[in-house]
């Protein structure tokens, strides 16, 4: 019995000998150092599957033991960083620190700086983003509040208060993350530049996204503690969800859902719709998207089109939101509607509210082809809207009036504007440039669309 207790009693001193020695060899020490890191050489490739809350950063290798910060700054579009473990908020500076990192030099903490704005390579707007910092020590302030959902934080600044850019930039990259990084997870979102109006304007939203109340990292001056945090969103370019790119293989179309629970809609149940929008039920609804001012776009023949739109059969309204609309409001006109009509322009974002199998036409003006199709054609045709475009022609735009129309501008925009979408080009074709539609080959169109609609209303109401 004693040789049996003194064998295991040497075993056990054997063990411990042997882990110490690990834990002071130079190996060991050089593993434990690597608690913070960058990945700079490749992009990440997201898990096939993430179905639990156990992994909170998927873009990111993990680590079962180590705290990291880990940053991935490969894409054109965004940077995004993350803290796997513990952190502290400290919102006067703007900056996440590592609790308790496991790191062997403590006097040289690891320190991260990114813009969270997912417009990385436009060099004019991303120095007027304020900066996040994300340090991995050496001590880190106390917290005050302690939250249970880890933080996920960005900028509403930059482009924000356009329609287009809100959704684009900020809610369809946010409904990308939070389904790559936090799938079925409760989140806290901290804003930097999260003015007033702009989240009243959205509210429904915001909520969708998180239960909780957001932090603004611009007014807030108390500490908080989350499990982890992420900084920073993910894009999938203009105005689009690559579902190869996502754990979860998330669409546009499952965006427009998400859209739909924000406002209380279910887009199964139309009878909800509000009555008030809804003049005759032998009519389709068409929403004339209206633009006005020296903003250019201007659909200068606009009451011809109108009369000439009620004629096909179409029960039209016309649409001219303002920055105080209610967006509740906005979304219950369109989300009744069963057509929509309007020259490219931030305005056409509100397309998104349209129920799938409603007919959307864009009016083309010259030298808008790319930006119209990256900006609303693909993603109308990803919410299974019927898509429909009406290109101008040179003699349907004002341009003819200042610039002569053997110029290569008017002839051929492509020629003219080639691979360069400049600020000057930009203004020509987007600002100085008006619209009145050739109503003879416009109702050719008007014609088809009434038809769409007319079924689309018989069979969804």
């Amino acid at each position: 019995m004693k040789m049996r207790d003194s064998t295991c009693l040497a075993i056990v001193v054997i063990f411990l000998v042997f882990q110490l020695y690990l834990y002071l060899s130079p190996v060991s020490r050089m593993d434990v150092s690597r608690s913070t890191k960058t990945i700079q050489g490749k992009k990440h490739r997201l898990p096939e599957s993430i179905n639990t809350r156990e992994t909170l950063t998927p873009p990111f290798p993990q680590s079962t033991q180590a705290k990291e910060i880990n940053c991935d700054r490969t894409h054109n579009f965004y940077d995004i960083c993350s803290i796997n473990g513990p952190t502290v908020l400290d919102p006067t500076t703007s900056t996440f620190f590592l609790m308790d990192p496991i790191i062997s030099t403590p006097q040289k903490p690891m320190v991260e700086k990114l813009r969270p704005y997912p417009r990385k390579w436009e060099s004019f707007t991303m120095p007027r983003i304020k900066e996040v910092t994300l340090i991995s020590g050496p001590s880190s302030p106390k917290c005050k509040i302690q939250h249970k959902a880890p933080a996920l934080v960005f900028s509403a600044d930059g482009y924000t208060g356009n329609f287009f850019h809100d959704f684009n930039d900020i809610f369809i990259p946010l409904f990308i993350t939070v389904n790559s990084v936090y799938p079925d997870q409760d989140v806290v979102l901290v804003i930097l530049k999260a003015r007033d109006w702009w989240v009243s304007k959205y509210i429904e939203i915001i909520h969708t996204f998180s239960k909780y109340s957001i932090i603004n990292l611009d007014n807030d001056n108390i500490t908080h503690c989350f499990p982890s945090a992420n900084v920073g969103m993910i894009t999938h370019g203009f105005m689009t969800i690559d579902p190869k790119l996502t754990p979860n293989s998330i669409t546009f179309t499952h965006f427009r859902a998400f859209l739909d629970k924000a406002y209380g809609q279910n887009q199964n149940q139309n009878q909800n719709h509000p009555s008030k929008f809804k003049h005759s039920k032998s009519r389709p609804i068409l929403v004339l998207a209206s633009r006005s001012g020296g903003v250019g776009r201007v659909l200068l023949n606009q009451n011809e089109v109108k009369l000439e739109v009620e004629k096909i059969g179409f029960n039209v309204i016309v649409f001219e939101p303002r920055t105080t609309t209610p967006l509740k409001e906005s979304y219950a006109l369109i989300n009744s509607s069963h057509a929509m009509i309007g020259i490219h322009g931030a305005a056409l974002t509100h397309s998104l509210f349209l129920r799938p199998g409603s007919v959307f036409l864009q009016v083309v003006p010259l030298g808008a082809e790319w930006v119209s199709q990256v900006c609303f054609e693909k993603s109308a045709k990803d919410m299974g809207l019927v898509y429909m475009e009406y290109r101008i022609k040179a003699e349907e735009s004002s341009l003819i009036e200042k610039y002569d129309k053997d110029d290569t501008m008017i002839k051929d925009p492509v020629a003219y504007r080639g691979k360069n979408w400049s600020a000057e080009i930009m203004s020509i074709y987007l600002k100085e440039q008006n619209v009145k539609l050739d109503l003879v080959r416009f109702r050719e169109y008007l014609k088809e669309m009434y038809k769409t609609a007319k079924k689309f209303m018989e069979k969804e109401g």
